[in-house]
């Protein structure tokens, strides 16, 4: 008897891709094998396989199709002898270089890191002030390229990575009509900004604290951990876009925890400019959590990543605890050539050997944490309190004379 399933599978076939990078003196090609794994990454975020990735050194990227004539020979022999559906790029692409390279390469896809990224967003997005910052960010990205956008729009059939666009007929129409849509959606997004402005400032009474840090580091969780609230959290690069408050009480104090998007190398400039609002969030915050990934192999990279921004926002000289989040996965590093090499630690003696290591004077305030395994997330609470504790007896200096008492409270 014939399996009818097998003739007629509705499941969705994932869509493939190759990626492709270039090695610089300020790249070198150590750092491009750790981006192209995080472009991976972001490309599995979006359900696409990655099945083979190209590297090239150069002095600098090509100005006419980003890798050398040879490299590019090489994957179009790729592409053609095993058919995917799209070639990611790490680094944005000009114009100019979409065009060269999607002539070369035909019905593929081109996509480079910046689409990828507005892609993710572009599905992550749930409210209406986020839909509106992405769909701006997507316009400003694709006004330069309209262009090559006719053209590859009319070949695909508007589905896919890198296709979450606002459409075709827009785009179809000229630059007026687009320009004229940007216009509008910042004129929207002001409105909306001035009403997210009124709403924070009717909170301004009660302190606040953002947690920040790259993505996928455990912000959400550790939000979900210190309020107690059912928040979405996932082994995904930005699991969440939309800024999350809680109003959370310790020892009867109440104070506001933010949990916000998380930071990532090569952030599209338009993203920063679209999440203006967002981001305010942080710059309007009185305390910071500084989530970091220590089990990360370039966690001290993700570190500078997220303080450059901050510093870019006008939010680097908040008091802030620095916290090292995923001590349960860390694995400290060992000679291997040493045969008298001491055996891999306890948990207890290297969280030991972590607090009085280098990593701990990088900030005045520094805790070692697993969020998920809720391992020492009692020192956090009450690093946190006492600077919540401090800024709000500075607004409430008689807070205790109004009948308050430090009860601990149900959070």
């Amino acid at each position: 008897m014939i399996d009818k399933k097998k003739l007629y599978s509705t499941a969705v076939k994932a869509e493939t891709a190759v990626l492709v990078a270039v090695s610089t003196q300020k790249q070198p090609a150590e750092k491009t094998r750790e981006y192209l794994d995080e472009l991976a990454f972001l490309a599995t975020t979006l359900g696409v396989e990655t099945i083979k990735t190209f590297t090239q050194n150069l002095e600098r990227a090509d100005i006419r199709t980003y890798t050398g004539k040879g490299k590019l020979e090489e994957i179009l022999t790729f592409v053609t002898a095993t058919p995917v559906d799209m070639i990611i790029y790490d680094d944005d692409l000009t114009p100019s270089q979409v065009r060269n390279l999607e002539a070369v390469f035909k019905d593929i896809k081109v996509i480079d890191r910046s689409l990828l990224i507005l892609d993710i967003f572009a599905m992550r997005a749930q409210t209406a002030q986020s839909k509106l910052q992405v769909e701006l960010a997507q316009y400003q990205y694709m006004y330069p390229r309209l262009t090559r956008l006719w053209t590859h729009l009319s070949r695909q059939s508007g589905v896919g990575v890198g296709m979450r666009g606002p459409g075709e007929t827009e785009l179809e129409t000229d630059r007026r009509i687009v320009k004229d849509r940007i216009a509008f959606l910042k004129e929207k997004l002001e409105k909306v900004d001035r009403q997210s402005t009124t709403r924070r400032k009717e909170r301004d009474r009660l302190v606040r604290v953002a947690i920040v840090g790259y993505t996928n580091v455990g912000k959400s969780t550790l939000m979900r951990g210190l309020s107690k609230a059912d928040v979405f959290a996932e082994n995904r690069l930005f699991a969440t876009v939309d800024s999350t408050v809680r109003k959370v009480n310790m020892e009867n104090i109440p104070f506001l925890l933010t949990d916000t998007v998380g930071f990532i190398r090569k952030l599209p400039t338009t993203l920063i400019e679209s999440f203006k609002s967002t981001l305010d969030e942080v710059r309007e915050a009185d305390i910071l959590l500084h989530v970091v990934d220590i089990s990360h192999p370039s966690f001290e990279e993700h570190l500078d990543v997220v303080n450059k921004t901050l510093e870019e926002i006008g939010a680097a000289n908040k008091p802030s605890i620095l916290v090292f989040n995923k001590i349960d996965l860390y694995k400290p590093t060992y000679n291997d050539d040493d045969p008298e090499e001491e055996p891999a630690p306890s948990q207890e003696s290297t969280l030991a050997q972590l607090k009085k290591s280098y990593i701990a004077e990088k900030a005045d305030q520094v805790v070692f944490i697993s969020a998920e395994k809720k391992e020492n997330i009692e020192e956090l609470r009450n690093t946190l309190f006492a600077l919540v504790k401090e800024k709000h007896f500075s607004i409430y200096p008689n807070w205790l004379d109004l009948g308050y008492t430090a009860v601990q409270t149900e959070e």
